[in-house]
């Protein structure tokens, strides 16, 4: 149980810290934004899932490297691997109410 506490922890630590990147386009961050679909933590080693808005983006190459580097300072963290996928392709149904409203769309 105390894993899962502190995988928790550590969550809400990497979501924090990609709030912190933004979509250069879209000045929202991709957290909100709906680009990460899926972290994963095992014994302090993370796994982020992420997609970009189209894959022709043209920060496809820096923005994954971003989130790499950012979450890698996330206290306690061993290691970090960052997968870019283009399946599902990103929608705006995937947006936050947040980036919803920041953007206007709501």
């Amino acid at each position: 149980m105390a894993e899962k506490n502190t995988n928790k922890h550590l969550e809400n630590k990497i979501v924090e810290t990609l709030k912190t990147v933004f979509d250069p386009e879209i000045s929202v961050n991709i957290y909100d934004l709906g680009l990460i679909y899926k972290i994963e933590i095992d014994k302090n080693n993370v796994k982020i899932l992420m997609t970009l808005t189209s894959p022709n983006c043209p920060v496809a190459e820096n923005l994954p490297a971003e989130v790499n580097e950012k979450v890698r300072t996330v206290e306690d963290i061993k290691d970090v691997e960052v997968e870019l996928t283009f399946e599902p392709p990103w929608n705006k149904e995937m947006m936050s109410e947040t980036a919803l409203l920041e953007l206007g769309l709501l």
